[in-house]
């Protein structure tokens, strides 16, 4: 069996991110507690690693995962283009649960699966979390489920349907909101300056998004609510 480690026990932390490190470095999976729901998480920057990931979850190429960022520092490095209605969603929400799509650094050497020279950013905010991807830099991660299953808000919700695809467990308690986080696509914006849509709305709310956004979001389509 994966270990488990109770990272709210300062006798378990250290060992559990110690193993965590390394586990990532050998392009293994993880899964952590961010704030959102547990995530599964690799090395943005190791293709073998990635491909782990997504067999863990039963997806394939064409749902490449988002990749969660240390700091703004660090998404500017990712992205090719930072609008200043983006810089503005960031002072908002990060670190926070709104993830952000946008073009990428044409000069980065990954592979992510299918994004279309896309990549979605995400600063997550959680202690444990944060201090991985300080030590590590960019991780992919995605909902610590089965697709299809329920995102795990519990360290033994993600075990149960991940087993031993995981090398590591780290247990942070219950996920502080248990909503996924909020999908917002700004590729249009960079590129001919089309609003911002909402893929998934889930912690930040469209009203949130609006107050910052004003006409740069997108209208729903005709018949949602």
């Amino acid at each position: 069996m994966s270990p488990i480690f109770d990272c709210r026990d300062p006798a378990q932390l250290l060992p559990g991110m110690r193993q965590a490190r390394q586990a990532i470095a050998r392009g293994e999976v993880i899964v952590i507690p961010t704030d959102t729901v547990y995530g599964i998480a690799a090395d943005a920057f190791n293709p073998a690693a990635v491909t782990r990931l997504l067999e863990a979850k039963g997806r394939g190429r064409q749902s490449p995962p988002p990749v969660l960022v240390s700091g703004r520092g660090t998404m500017r490095a990712l992205v090719a283009e930072v609008p200043e209605a983006v810089d503005d969603l960031i002072e908002r929400f990060w670190p926070g649960g709104l993830t952000i799509i946008l073009p990428s650094q044409p000069s980065l050497v990954w592979d992510l699966g299918e994004t279309r020279g896309t990549v979605a950013v995400r600063m997550p905010d959680n202690a444990i979390a944060l201090e991985l991807l300080q030590e590590c830099g960019p991780l992919a991660v995605s909902s610590a489920n089965l697709t299809g299953k329920d995102a795990a808000i519990a360290v033994d919700d993600a075990e149960s349907m991940l087993g031993d695809s995981v090398s590591v467990y780290l247990d942070g308690g219950l996920a502080e909101t248990g909503v996924a986080s909020t999908i917002i696509d700004a590729t249009g914006l960079v590129s001919d300056g089309s609003p911002i849509t909402v893929l998934r709305e889930g912690a930040v709310s469209r009203a949130q998004l609006s107050e910052v956004l004003g006409e740069l979001l997108a209208p729903l389509p005709d018949g949602d609510s």
